[in-house]
């Protein structure tokens, strides 16, 4: 049910996917920043318009206290024209002057008394309806209150700025655009060799590995490393594929080869094409060829058991000298193995490794089989199998041979599965497992297997362990 749901899940594009949730992010946090402002602007607009009031209504009380009280200046109207504009105040007000008696004698616009008993409320000196701001100041004359200034504004316009707004507004706004602008740049920038890469996967997918070079200039080291190590996957791996297709070939030949061999041999022997002496000569060759078929199913067989994992490697304590030197006594005993001159080199002292027994046996017998393989025309076969200390911790079994060597066009593959090199000289021809094999079983080991020298004087093959 779960893959279900997940695939039918839309999907899109990193630009559209970064993008909009770019976007949405910065609209959240700008509405954050706004409506936090437009509070923080408006409280402190109407503190200060409220003390600018303030100062406005003291100086109107300060011009209408006379000698006798309460006085009202003739150009009074001039006088707070003069004073709006200078205090900027908004033209949304309503200026009132009283008696000691609450009694209106001045007011600005004009209005009633009856007008202004709605507006103000003398109990407590504020106005009756809740819209409207009030600041008042008492005209005092000897200690006195002769009278009263009152300014009454729009609550609105002391907390409206259309201009602080607007630039806040224009802020934000170019704010959200410059970084939606910067991430859509960025994601495109990203997108771009991503979309690429995607299309030459497709054709991997598709089984056509010549994707070319892709052309994408990144300044970004991650991406330029992205690119250079996909293409160098897909140039892997269409070598591996071309491989694969030359090894399966091979391998069909090479088993093909002994079939058809013993096949031609027993057909000889049952249409007594031969008797006697000749017969026991092709049946014998029969066998050796169904030994060779035998040998090469074995390796395929322990190979592919191998790389599943399917095979236990033992970690004893194992003595190399005693070891080495059953091995190369048991490859002498063979009679395709005399015109080979074996030379064993041990240590004088007890060389005790961590291992399993049989496979280093197995190692070392494919090595030495390599090296009697690839012997020189003109040469007698010279092998010699050596012990050598690399270090505290470990210890190498060297196999040496004065054959034909490996190529230089050899030397990078000689240990990739099926691959057998063109220069080897011997029979019989295997399917190309041996080195791979062996270089698993020495690394299933905690060991390594390399090629350490090779020249057309011979080469020369170590198998390190760890010492016990």
């Amino acid at each position: 049910m779960r893959r279900k749901l997940n695939a039918e899940r839309k999907q899109v594009s990193i630009l559209s996917y970064w993008s909009l949730r770019y976007l949405l992010i910065l609209f959240i946090g700008c509405a954050i920043i706004a409506l936090v402002s437009i509070y923080w602007i408006r409280e402190t607009a109407r503190d200060n318009r409220l003390q600018t009031s303030e100062l406005f209504v003291l100086d109107v009380a300060d011009r209408v206290t006379g000698q006798t009280g309460l006085e009202i200046p003739p150009q009074l109207d001039e006088l707070v024209e003069n004073r709006l504009h200078f205090f900027k105040l908004d033209r949304d007000f309503c200026l009132m002057i009283l008696d000691k008696n609450d009694r209106l004698v001045y007011s600005m616009p004009k209005i009633t008394q009856q007008q202004m008993e709605e507006k103000w409320n003398p109990d407590n000196w504020k106005s009756r309806h809740p819209e409207y701001a009030t600041v008042s100041v008492p005209v005092l004359r000897g200690g006195h209150e002769v009278g009263r200034v009152a300014l009454l504004q729009s609550a609105k316009s002391l907390t409206t700025s259309k201009s602080v707004i607007v630039v806040i507004v224009i802020l934000l706004v170019t704010f959200a655009l410059s970084g939606w602008l910067t991430i859509y740049l960025l994601s495109s920038r990203l997108s771009h060799p991503l979309k690429q890469i995607t299309v030459a996967a497709g054709r991997i997918r598709s089984g056509n590995y010549d994707i070319g070079n892709l052309q994408v200039t990144s300044q970004e080291r991650e991406i330029s490393e992205l690119i250079g190590s996909f293409q160098e996957m897909a140039s892997r791996l269409k070598q591996l594929e071309e491989w694969r297709m030359l090894s399966l070939a091979g391998v069909s030949h090479e088993l093909k080869t002994p079939v058809t061999s013993i096949k031609g041999l027993i057909h000889a022997v049952k249409d007594k094409v031969v008797e006697e002496t000749e017969a026991e000569e092709f049946l014998e060759l029969a066998l050796k060829e169904t030994g060779r078929l035998d040998r090469m199913v074995a390796d395929l067989l322990d190979y592919n058991a191998l790389a599943a994992g399917n095979v236990s490697v033992r970690s004893d304590r194992i003595e190399l000298n005693d070891l080495l030197a059953e091995v190369v006594r048991q490859w002498r005993l063979l009679d395709e193995h005399e015109a080979a001159d074996l030379q064993l080199n041990l240590l004088g002292e007890e060389m005790y490794v961590i291992g399993d027994a049989l496979r280093i046996r197995q190692i070392v017998i494919n090595l030495l089989n390599n090296s009697f393989q690839a012997a020189h025309q003109e040469r007698k076969p010279v092998i010699g199998v050596a012990l050598e200390r690399v270090d505290q911790e470990k210890i190498r079994i060297v196999v040496q041979d004065n054959g034909i060597g490996v190529s230089s066009e050899d030397l990078p593959n000689i240990f990739e599965r099926f691959y057998r090199g063109e220069r080897r000289t011997a029979r019989p021809r295997g399917l190309g497992l041996g080195l791979t094999y062996s270089r698993l079983l020495a690394q299933a080991m905690g060991g390594e297997l390399e090629l350490i020298d090779s020249t057309q004087e011979g080469s020369s093959f170590g198998l390190t362990l760890f010492r016990a």
